[in-house]
């Protein structure tokens, strides 16, 4: 592979983005068959298929995932040394790629902005998405580390966590079992549950902590992938919901939802802060990653409840997590 050429590594990366070789060779303004002599040169050099013909377009083989690989290190140490080079100017500039759950959004802003009190000539490219769609992110090198409750175990990752995640059940001020001591999952049965979207963590968890009891879906006939839907239809009254308590804590604090007092809640999960294992942070990327692992937890919101065990949870030392995570959300 000694002939390698940057060319024909953005082709590589173009066809796995795109997923035909005609998308790909209209975005590098090149012909189809200049494209897939490219490819053709390249699979010969390597012995190996760069890719597999699916029904849903070309999709990279081990091979094409290796030089996958190849291709992010390289733009990493380039936007490293670009990041380098600012800092030698004095600039103290530099770009940022973070993602967060969507749970997260509520309070990464103001992370972000802390952060820039410091560092204000950094640029943060920030992305909020469930679950997978975060985790994809990180495997695919789309951002630099993520906001997550619950890192992945499929790919080598590094972590940290940096405060309490906890889960809560709310329902409306006006519901039966508002103001109730001592409930159990079994007193929940007959309720009508409001649920997050499958792969989002708090679907998850709420499916680990019913786990053995019959329940009942609300009549509102969706699986949300949005808080503020499940918080309005809670608050309208269609039914209960397990949400993280940092995502409720101000319509809490304001009365217009109430936690329901259930052995067993609310569940601590921690927030972490997560990385490919193989991910170089530039200097921007690494000074924020230190200052979430630092400074992340006073950010998170505080939840009101004389049943919240919140200064217990605030006392847990953070940790470091090397793949497979040992964590859950």
């Amino acid at each position: 592979m000694r002939n390698l050429s940057l060319k024909q590594l953005q082709a590589v990366a173009a066809v796995a983005r795109l997923g035909t070789m005609t998308r790909a060779a209209q975005e590098l303004n090149v012909t189809s068959a200049a494209l897939y002599a490219r490819i053709r040169q390249l699979e010969e050099e390597a012995g190996l298929l760069l890719f597999d013909r699916t029904p849903t377009g070309l999709k990279p083989t081990d091979a094409g995932r290796e030089m996958l690989w190849a291709i992010n290190s390289i733009n990493t140490v380039l936007e490293t040394c670009t990041d380098r080079l600012r800092t030698l100017k004095g600039g103290g500039g530099g770009r940022v790629g973070l993602g967060v759950v969507s749970t997260a959004k509520y309070f990464a802003p103001l992370v972000i902005a802390g952060f820039m009190e410091t560092h204000p000539k950094v640029e943060i490219s920030l992305t909020v998405g469930n679950r997978q769609d975060t985790i994809e992110a990180l495997r695919n090198y789309d951002i630099d580390f993520a906001i997550m409750g619950r890192p992945p175990r499929d790919f080598a990752i590094e972590a940290e966590t940096f405060g309490p995640h906890p889960l809560v059940l709310i329902a409306a001020p006006d519901h039966p079992m508002a103001g109730r001591r001592g409930l159990t999952r079994a007193d929940l049965a007959e309720e009508s549950f409001l649920v997050r979207e499958e792969g989002s963590g708090t679907r998850s968890v709420f499916e680990e902590f019913m786990n053995g009891v019959m329940i009942r879906r609300a009549k509102l006939g969706i699986d949300s992938g949005s808080n503020e839907t499940l918080k309005q239809a809670v608050m309208a009254g269609l039914g209960i919901a397990l949400l993280s308590g940092h995502s409720v804590a101000a319509e809490v604090a304001s009365g217009r939802l109430v936690l329901l007092d259930v052995e067993g809640l609310p569940i601590r999960r921690d927030w972490y802060v997560v990385r490919r294992a193989d991910k170089v942070l530039g200097p921007a990327s690494d000074a924020f990653w230190d200052y979430l692992a630092q400074e992340g937890r006073r950010f998170l919101p505080s939840i009101p409840g004389d049943f919240f065990p919140e200064d217990s949870a605030a006392a847990a030392p953070p940790k470091a997590v090397r793949s497979p995570a040992e964590a859950g959300e």
